[in-house]
């Protein structure tokens, strides 16, 4: 049993119809060394019922609210999971391209899921040209990070076509406390919150300057600076100045979705990051910039100023192992100036490493504790009504803390496989939302390639292959630099 932490609680007060809060992956199958030479919906839901356990708490566990709202829900096992309930099947129409594949993919990314079952979904995908066949799995980002995602997915998956052994299903079930106990728990943190509000306010204040939207106030970057000040900080790096320009992926977003997919040749970066410097994520962040500014351009739309990016990161490795294991979502992210209003790509590519670096040296003495802390300063009736109220009231149009998001994840180096089918490729799908921008773009490094997977607001970005391309032309545009 568990109960969700404040961030991962907002994750759930913030969902609206317009604005799910799951995160998503779409996995590209070579079928050809299954059994039959087919995978199948009944394959699937005897894997996930044999594997389960291995990833229990987004998979068996369902939410436990507290009357009254009076605490945040509860975790605990589903006594009737049924993974027949999750796992569904559907099928392309003729030829099954991967752009038809893309919209499918949106409709099913636009619908939320069912808070009455455990917070995920599997959808298989058949008749994709060439023989393949593709999976959509969602799960809910209260339930878990990038980094929990990716160790539910790994539950799944094997690193070769034969399966691997499996240790027993030998865990009891975990179940909420009695609804007495889960009023009683709230009211005794009711009572302790004045004190618990007042000392997450001390160990946040010092970086309120690093708070997306609220360090564009004036007077709380000098606040901040004189409070490190007063507690011996003096060495803490300032936060660059970012100021989120007007564009038309910023406002208030729709429920529609678009999706598209692309993939970048990891050595390739890997060579361009050898010759220029800096990390993959510094090229990543390069490339991105690059699209981005094309398609402004195009538009007629290009600030004459950078747009500002949040870069997700995980937490987790900050931590001890069992503080990890224990608690929810460990998440945090950087804001940095993303140069788009730079045209000459040897200067972008280096104002991108160095405003990267600054927002790394900032986050590596802050901790990226500012979500954890702001997340933890309202009573919990209170926290779920005024967010929900504070988004209504400042749509995107006037408020811009940020243009959008990029993240670059980690992953494996080695093919993995499903049911023994090989995984091609496996492209994340994020968040868009008023207060991120419609436009996400989540980066996974597998299997010797960057598989990139791109969402937006369809009323926004109607055709994010679009994108797509301006990144395969930047990723020349950056290989021209190192190439006579």
């Amino acid at each position: 049993m568990r109960q969700l932490t404040a961030v991962d609680a907002n994750f759930l007060n913030v969902e609206t119809g317009t604005m799910p809060t799951h995160i998503a992956g779409v996995g590209i199958l070579d079928p050809a060394s299954c059994p039959g030479g087919r995978l199948t919906a009944g394959q699937v839901i005897d894997l996930v019922r044999e594997r389960a356990h291995l990833a229990a708490r987004p998979l068996r566990r369902r939410l436990v609210a507290v009357p009254l709202g009076l605490d945040r829900p509860y975790w605990e096992d589903d006594p009737d999971f049924d993974p027949a309930r999750h796992v569904f099947e559907v099928g392309l129409p003729s030829p099954g391209t991967v752009a038809q594949l893309a919209d499918v993919v949106a409709m099913l990314h636009e619908r939320p899921l069912d808070r009455h079952r455990p917070l995920w979904e599997l959808v298989l995908i058949q008749g994709l040209e060439g023989g393949r066949t593709a999976v959509y799995i969602k799960v809910h980002h209260a339930a878990v990070d990038g980094v929990l995602a990716a160790e539910t997915l790994a539950a799944l998956l094997d690193i070769s076509p034969e399966p691997r052994d499996l240790p027993p299903d030998d865990v009891p079930l975990q179940q909420a406390p009695t609804m007495a106990g889960r009023v009683g728990a709230g009211l005794l943190r009711a009572a302790v919150q004045p004190l618990r509000g007042a000392r997450m306010l001390a160990r946040t204040a010092p970086y309120l300057d690093e708070v997306p939207g609220l360090a564009q106030l004036p007077g709380v970057g000098s606040f901040a600076r004189a409070l490190q000040g007063a507690l011996g900080r003096d060495g803490v790096p300032p936060v660059p100045r970012t100021v989120a320009p007007p564009t038309p992926f910023n406002g208030t977003i729709g429920s529609r979705r678009a999706v598209a997919f692309g993939a970048l040749p990891l050595d390739e970066v890997k060579r361009i990051r050898a010759s220029l410097g800096g990390s993959v994520n510094d090229v990543v962040m390069s490339l991105v910039a690059a699209a981005v500014r094309r398609w402004l351009d195009k538009r007629g739309a290009l600030p004459d100023q950078p747009l500002v990016a949040a870069v997700p990161v995980s937490l987790r490795r900050r931590r001890t192992a069992e503080a990890a294991a224990q608690a929810g979502n460990q998440v945090s992210a950087m804001v940095t100036p993303l140069a788009t209003h730079l045209d000459d790509p040897a200067e972008r590519f280096e104002t991108v490493r160095g405003d990267m670096s600054a927002a790394k040296r900032r986050f590596a003495q802050s901790s990226g504790g500012w979500l954890e802390g702001l997340s933890e300063l309202l009573p919990t009736p209170l926290a779920g009504p005024l967010l929900r109220l504070a988004l209504q009231a400042v749509p995107g149009e006037h408020v811009r803390p940020i243009n959008l998001m990029v993240s670059n994840v980690p992953g494996p180096t080695f093919p993995l496989y499903l049911r023994g089918a090989r995984v091609l490729g496996y492209f994340p799908i994020s968040v868009v939302s008023d207060f991120t921008g419609g436009l996400n773009i989540t980066v996974l490094s597998y299997d010797g390639r960057l598989d990139i997977g791109i969402v937006t607001c369809r009323t926004m970005i109607p055709d994010p292959w679009e994108l797509i391309d301006y990144l395969d032309d930047a990723l020349e545009e950056l290989k021209g630099l190192i190439e006579p």
